[in-house]
């Protein structure tokens, strides 16, 4: 019966927040319209970028900056100002005094906050997304398709959540008494993203830390910096008291004093495995909670019985989109030997007509690698293929385009090995580039006991039209998430992270509002208190 109440009560509470929201909406568009237009001025690429605390730019304390720099063309973009400790502790004082106002805010407010945000982001997907290619490298078809579209859709989507806010329990006891549990805000947390989905990283963190009642101080991978600190813009326009967030540029160095800073309450990093545990190691000084999403190199399993053509569509999905540079890409494709040969010459085929080149070409598939020494290291690995004895059946090569705007740019053909088995160093350890690995397999226990042996765990995929097998790999596989009959698709509703050495915690549906929250018990007692000592 209290189920049914709950139920019914957050029914009509976000019947409220819908209608709420509409008048909400209606008032802010009669007095600016949609987005300003002096905000969409803003929404651009300056010479200089500077850090946003309190609400506003400001220039960094150190006096010292770095350029970031176009992957597809070397082109310098801006030169970014690096914070020192003193900046760095300016941005954690105004995420304090943001907290105190915004965590005593509502649920149905923040989350107004929130969809105003997306609404935002929606209005100005084209300009961001040109942003985010000319800063990341990736194709203007997907950052226009997928990047600015997940940011606004995590910023929605907490929102919505925001006026319920994370569940409690309630608890009956005996003669009477009961208990009861509630969520509240961690406080200020710290958010470290990652260089391959920029934004849409900063927003998966965002968006339940403010829907929460915590404030953010963020920090963009320093290839990557430009739209985050647009972000803060965003919220300013969609009403977001000073000082909730937060965005600050550096090195290792600026992520450490994050993590090592004592009013911080908490870490959500995006990133390398080796370097998760050296952010673990410093949050662990003063007991932080952490989130973590790190590296993987997961399996893709591909059964007799599969849709040929759609293994080969969620392989390239898999391996190619976003250059590679994906942490979930299923590198090891396991196929049937039954079926590994038809498998093996539609992919090539497939793979050999993808169209490399100008980023900001909507024709474009695959874009320019991150920097150069990335692209160094998977041509490393691509050789190291080679010598090891794998199979190259197309690609592996650097890209050169024809238009000499992009003969700086870090393209590689992505790359397709037969002839591997598991112990070979390319097929153990991630690349993060666009280099699929071929291996054949015959038992369904075989390749579940291949599968599963990598210190990694984060993904994997199964290809079978037999359900009850898929649900059977699906639970069988070591990993945080499993596709079956897809891959690499991640909506916001669904928990996102990994086993073993991929993450701690999840980002992403109702589970990452667990991860920017506390459990409190309150013991209520009803009858007087029993008690020994006279």
């Amino acid at each position: 019966f209290l189920h049914v109440l709950i139920a019914k009560s957050n029914l009509q509470i976000r019947k409220l927040a819908q209608r709420s929201n509409s008048s909400v909406q209606l008032s802010m568009r009669r007095a600016f319209g949609s987005t300003s237009r002096s905000l969409s001025r803003k929404l651009r690429i300056d010479s200089v970028t500077r850090l946003f605390i309190n609400g506003r730019f400001s220039d960094a304390h150190s006096g010292k900056s770095f350029p970031t720099f176009n992957p597809a063309t070397g082109e310098k973009l801006s030169d970014v100002q690096i914070a020192n400790e003193e900046d760095v502790n300016r941005a954690v004082k105004a995420a304090g005094s943001g907290f105190e106002e915004w965590s005593r805010m509502s649920g149905a407010k923040r989350g107004r906050v929130l969809r105003r945000a997306a609404e935002i982001l929606r209005e100005n997907n084209d300009i961001l997304a040109k942003i985010e290619t000319q800063d990341q490298g990736k194709c203007i078809a997907e950052s226009s398709t997928v990047d600015i579209v997940s940011a606004a859709d995590a910023m929605e989507y907490y929102g919505c959540l925001a006026a319920e806010g994370p569940e409690g329990q309630f608890i009956p006891l005996e003669n009477s008494s009961f208990a009861y549990t509630i969520r509240e805000p961690l406080g200020i947390v710290a958010g470290i993203g990652a260089w391959n989905y920029p934004l849409q990283i900063a927003c998966w963190k965002t968006a339940p830390a403010l829907a929460c009642g915590c404030s953010m101080v963020f920090k963009p991978s320093t290839f990557t910096p430009l739209t985050t600190s647009l972000l803060g813009l965003v919220l300013n326009e969609a009403g977001l008291p000073p000082g909730v967030f937060n965005v600050v540029f550096g090195s290792s160095a600026t992520g450490d004093q994050l993590t090592r800073h004592a009013d911080i309450s908490k870490v959500s990093f995006t990133g390398s495995t080796n370097t998760g545990k050296k952010v673990l190691q410093a949050a662990s000084e003063t007991i932080k909670n952490v989130t973590m999403e790190l590296g993987g190199k997961s399996p893709l399993i591909i059964f007799p019985d599969a849709d040929i053509d759609d293994a080969v569509s969620a392989s390239m999905l898999a391996n190619f989109y976003t250059q590679g540079e994906i942490c979930t890409n299923g590198t090891r494709i396991f196929v049937h030997s039954q079926i590994k040969e038809e498998f093996l010459k539609k992919f090539v085929k497939r793979t050999r007509r993808l169209r490399i080149g100008d980023p900001s070409s909507p024709e474009t598939q695959v874009g320019s690698l991150i920097h150069e020494n990335h692209l160094n290291s998977v041509l490393d690995y691509i050789q190291l293929a080679q010598s090891e004895g794998a199979r190259l059946c197309c690609g592996g090569k650097r890209f050169i385009p024809e238009d000499q705007r992009f003969a700086k740019g870090n393209f590689v053909e992505p790359a397709i090995f037969d002839g591997c088995h598991d112990e070979m160093t390319f097929v153990r350890e991630e690349i993060f580039g666009p280099v699929a690995a071929v291996l054949a397999f015959d038992e369904e226990t075989e390749v579940i006991h291949r599968a599963n042996n990598s210190k990694y765990g984060l993904a994997g995929g199964v290809f079978t039209n037999d359900l009850t097998r898929g649900h059977r790999i699906a639970k069988a596989l070591e990993c945080g998430i499993v596709w079956i009959n897809n891959y690499n698709v991640a909506p916001l509703e669904v928990p996102f992270g990994g086993f073993k050495q991929s993450g701690i915690g999840r980002e992403c549906g109702r589970a990452a509002l667990d991860h920017y929250s506390q459990l409190k018990s309150v013991y209520v007692e009803m009858n007087k208190v029993e008690c020994p000592y006279e």
